[in-house]
């Protein structure tokens, strides 16, 4: 599936790190920031959501949730969230098997993992921004900033 800005988010459900259902329809009223992530404990995975840890509050004042989205089980997010101090949901996209990395378009089938997807979704549930990186490049919180600050100025 090939999203585009201006489209409605594909609503879905997943686990977070507690096994706690999260549900992106259920933040309407609030933007999110959907981030796709190959995997746990990865280098520039950990470096991308350790930048996003120590700038919560920034999108927070955005009034923007952070999900973070791997194919990872429940078990080893839970391990990744603790060993990091992670605050917001990590979501297990793990069974069916990357489902919701491929209803976004950035599940990677020759490797089985989901690919570095940004999906900014504002709170009426519109797709606002993508931002697709390769899977060995990092995303900038520069680019974060600037889909938020043009989010705001929308409004």
């Amino acid at each position: 599936m090939t999203l585009a800005v201006g489209d409605t988010a594909p609503d879905f459900e997943l686990s977070n790190q507690f096994g706690e259902p999260v549900r992106l329809s259920s933040f309407r009223g609030e933007n999110v920031v959907v981030v796709f992530y190959p995997f746990a404990f990865s280098g520039i995975c950990t470096s991308e959501l350790c930048e996003l840890r120590d700038n919560l509050r920034a999108f927070e004042a955005d009034n923007a949730r952070v999900l973070a989205v791997s194919v990872d089980s429940k078990y080893t997010l839970r391990a990744y969230a603790r060993a990091e101090g992670y605050e917001f949901d990590l979501l297990s996209d793990f069974w069916p098997h990357g489902a919701v990395a491929r209803e976004y378009g950035v599940f990677n089938e020759d490797r089985g993992m989901a690919g570095r997807g940004t999906f900014i979704v504002d709170a009426n549930g519109i797709i606002r921004d993508i931002t697709l990186n390769p899977t060995g490049e990092a995303r900038s919180l520069d680019g974060y900033r600037q889909a938020l600050a043009r989010l705001r100025a929308a409004v």
